[in-house]
């Protein structure tokens, strides 16, 4: 067990309380806070340096780090190396000095007779409860190196499946950043231009249009530091909104129902859900524990809430396929193929070959919003330029008319 300092507010006297609890991992003491009627607000690691305390709380190391990490340490393993001498030689190799410091302070724990999912606890920021539940289990069967390699093979199709719709998103973001440019540029540099030429003719008039474009272009031009102030709080507070229950639900109802997204993430959704249960079952989780498992790493509060929801209704007795059939975020095919394996012995299999599935069709959902994207960003920008080329000429064929007559 470990040791935990935690901040948490008492929501009859709505007084905070400092205290310890101990408790296998964050998540589990967070829950026996919450069990104990207190809203936790912060729970930090103790008995640990200063500086590896640090680097649990904010050490920023790479998907693919970990994912060789995983991968070597699994074929070390299976090749008869100690698991102490595997990390010793995963801490020589990794070129990242955080994670190298983390590996390091992983193999002594375990020298001092601490077992590795418990010294992995310590890092909980590097190593998730996933990756820390699978490798209990595999402790617990003396399957570690296969319990590795799972790790590997779901943290590897995770990363690629994000690395995909992150990457579908670069483009439009790009065009949308050249569209803003230009059109800022069009009015504050370009616009003014025309308003100099049309004070050289007495009695000219501009169009209603262009002096419209004219008073925001004097604005921005006088008052840019205030707009970039501005930009720069609300994207800030923002960010940090997000982060708040209330923004998380907001956002990732967002995801689930706003088109043409929504087909993307509900289909993440189901392929994390399904890769993420089907590698937790197979290294021997039991049942409510993957699936407490799998609620949080699902990377959605409303997600996560079925699986809860549905996690009571197998404590009670149900079909884990049963509880989920008339979820409506849950996609038709992941009871059906629950409920095949249910009845034949091999959910985890059922649960790879969905996960499969789902990352195939995240691949033509990503093709076919790339296909909707491009035609409206070429359409927005046609709209863009003829509206400020049109406030340019219309006042300059104003102008020779003028001097023609």
């Amino acid at each position: 067990m470990l040791v935990y300092s935690f901040t948490a507010r008492d929501p009859i006297s709505g007084q905070k309380v400092k205290s310890e609890v101990e408790a296998t991992d964050e998540q589990s003491a967070a829950k026996i806070l919450t069990d104990r009627g207190l809203a936790p607000i912060e729970i930090k690691l103790k008995g640990q340096g200063e500086g590896n305390s640090m680097l649990a709380l904010r050490g920023r190391i790479k998907t693919k780090d970990k994912v060789l990490f995983s991968r070597q340490v699994s074929s070390l393993l299976g090749a008869g190396i100690p698991l102490v001498q595997s990390l010793r030689m995963m801490s020589d190799q990794t070129s990242n000095k955080n994670f190298k410091t983390v590996i390091g302070n992983i193999a002594t724990d375990i020298e001092s007779g601490s077992s590795l999912s418990k010294a992995l606890g310590k890092y909980p920021n590097v190593f998730d409860r996933t990756f820390r539940g699978v490798i209990a289990a595999g402790e617990t069967t003396g399957g570690v190196s296969e319990s590795m390699a799972r790790l590997a093979e779901q943290q590897e199709r995770d990363a690629e499946t994000v690395s995909k719709i992150r990457g579908a998103m670069i483009y439009p973001a790009i065009v949308i950043l050249v569209i803003i440019a230009v059109a800022t540029f069009m009015v504050v540099k370009v616009l003014p231009q025309v308003e100099v030429l049309y004070k050289g003719f007495p009695g000219a008039h501009l169009p209603i249009f262009t002096t419209i474009l004219l008073s925001i272009s004097h604005f921005v031009s006088h008052y840019w530091w205030m707009i970039l102030g501005l930009l720069a709080a609300l994207v800030f507070f923002a960010f940090r909104w997000t982060k708040t229950l209330v923004g998380r639900r907001f956002v990732d109802s967002l995801k689930l129902n706003a088109p043409p997204i929504n087909r993307l993430f509900r289909k993440l959704y189901m392929a994390r859900f399904s890769r993420t249960l089907g590698t937790v079952l197979g290294s021997g989780v039991p049942m409510l524990q993957a699936l407490e498992i799998t609620s949080e790493a699902v990377g959605n509060v409303h997600v996560a809430q079925s699986v809860s929801q549905a996690s009571v209704k197998v404590r009670g007795g149900r079909a884990l396929s049963e509880s989920l059939k008339n979820d409506p975020l849950f996609l038709d095919l992941v009871p059906s193929m629950l409920e095949i394996g249910e009845k034949s012995g091999t959910v985890a299999p059922m649960m790879a070959k969905t996960a499969e599935y789902y990352e195939k069709e995240l691949d033509t959902e990503i093709k076919n919003i790339t296909t909707i994207i491009e035609p409206a960003l070429m359409v927005m920008m046609g709209v863009i330029a003829l509206t400020l080329v049109a406030s340019i000429l219309l006042p300059i064929y104003g102008l020779v008319g003028k001097i023609q007559t």
